[in-house]
């Protein structure tokens, strides 16, 4: 059975952002350069502001503190000032839910911007045999009414920062012990060996490419060599194709790119995904034949979310391998996860392996992406935050469906 934690408790408010904090400068998500003139700003003489800087991005990069008492290198008086007019604490966490599969979910309470009110934001761990993937979201909320997915149907309310996009990262390591001198939680299920964290996809809340400069930073400093240092090819970038970013996420970012696809066919792709009447197959599929770096090496994934009688028969799939002709790709049969008011049904596994077998058959990987998470709403396409909730009744029936096997 799924367990969830209210991490709300007296306790747990000494350890986040209060809400005095949230006009304190964030050092989290700069970059070098506005680091060191953040530091300037405070009186440190521009000589010393680069060697300052490699040391807080040690420490909060390598080590992982999030106060600033603990940065023993740093002399007291600067560590006051900086305490006095920066901040490096981590959002609130409101709840934990942890799947019966190991899967974990983390609501997050980013503090008000400017005039504006806290926001939440879900960010999902997946274990696997090893490596664990972690899954952050771009925005809160989202503009593009996908009209399979959950998160769809919680409107924008607005773009998060570099600073935001990495406390999810830095959180999900502080929860699982995965910076040194750490320990992992009793229990917890984490790859056996190495990093708890080894991959992360930007595929939360929201369209990272309608997030773009903000993205791409928060991108730029997980994979720094110096700091959190992660491979690029472990990050993994998902659009619904805004196509006049995507060569931009490769010549500027360099991650692996994956575009949720899900129609082999206009009319249907406009429905089900509707920036493609904006920026229909032939432009989306241009784009991605044209993708810097692509190679049998660096393939591009294409997610296939697989919807009863609407888009799995074979000759869909048949469709499909003619669409992808020539571009080095890997398709990600994914299971639709179903949520309270959605109109489609999960195509019956049969029908999926056959689809699968086709696929595999033309040449392409096309492994089905098994559901996790699914008993605490974590699994693709569920995630949406409680900036705009659901209600609990509804919530706690769905738990207890996925619970009893229905949906599988």
């Amino acid at each position: 059975m799924a367990l969830t934690l209210d991490l709300i408790t007296p306790e747990s408010h000494d350890q986040v952002r209060p809400q005095a904090a949230a006009e304190k400068k964030s050092l989290i998500g700069l970059s070098r350069d506005e680091m060191a003139e953040a530091l300037v700003g405070l009186g440190v003489p521009e000589r010393q502001a680069r060697m300052r800087v490699r040391q807080l991005w040690h420490w909060l990069y390598v080590r992982g503190v999030s106060d600033f008492s603990q940065m023993f290198n740093i002399s007291k008086d600067l560590r006051a000032t900086l305490d006095a007019h920066c901040t490096i604490a981590r959002p609130e966490i409101v709840e934990e839910q942890i799947s019966q599969d190991g899967t974990r979910k983390w609501l997050m309470r980013f503090p008000p911007r400017g005039a504006g009110r806290p926001v939440d934001v879900e960010t999902v761990y997946i274990p696997e045999e090893g490596r664990g993937t972690l899954c952050i979201s771009s925005q809160v909320g989202c503009t593009l009414t996908c009209t399979f997915c959950h998160t769809g149907t919680q409107k924008l309310v607005r773009n998060l920062t570099p600073g935001e996009i990495l406390e999810q990262l830095l959180v999900a390591r502080d929860r699982l012990g995965d910076f040194p001198d750490a320990d992992t939680p009793d229990g917890a299920i984490v790859p056996a060996e190495g990093r708890k964290i080894t991959n992360i996809v930007m595929m939360g809340m929201g369209e990272p490419l309608y997030n773009f400069e903000n993205v791409k930073q928060a991108l730029l400093i997980a994979s720094d060599g110096e700091g959190l240092s992660l491979s690029k090819r472990r990050i993994t970038l998902s659009t619904s194709g805004v196509v006049p970013e995507i060569y931009r996420t490769g010549e500027e970012i360099g991650v692996m790119l994956a575009i949720s696809l899900h129609a082999v066919r206009d009319e249907l792709r406009d429905v089900l995904v509707p920036i493609n009447r904006k920026y229909p197959l032939k432009e989306l599929l241009d784009a991605c034949r044209a993708y810097p770096g692509l190679s049998n090496a660096r393939r591009i994934t294409f997610e296939y979310v697989m919807l009863k009688g609407v888009n799995d028969s074979l000759d869909d799939a048949r469709a499909l391998v003619r669409l992808l002709r020539g571009i080095p790709a890997k398709i990600n049969l994914i299971p639709f996860n179903p949520w309270p008011g959605s109109d489609y049904e999960c195509s019956d596994w049969e029908q999926i392996e056959e689809f699968a077998d086709l696929v595999n058959k033309a040449g392409y990987a096309s492994p089905i992406r098994t559901p996790r998470g699914r008993d605490i709403l974590a699994a693709c396409g569920q995630l949406k935050s409680a900036s705009e909730r659901m209600k609990k009744t509804d919530r706690l029936r769905l738990e207890a469906m996925m619970i009893s096997g229905h949906g599988e």
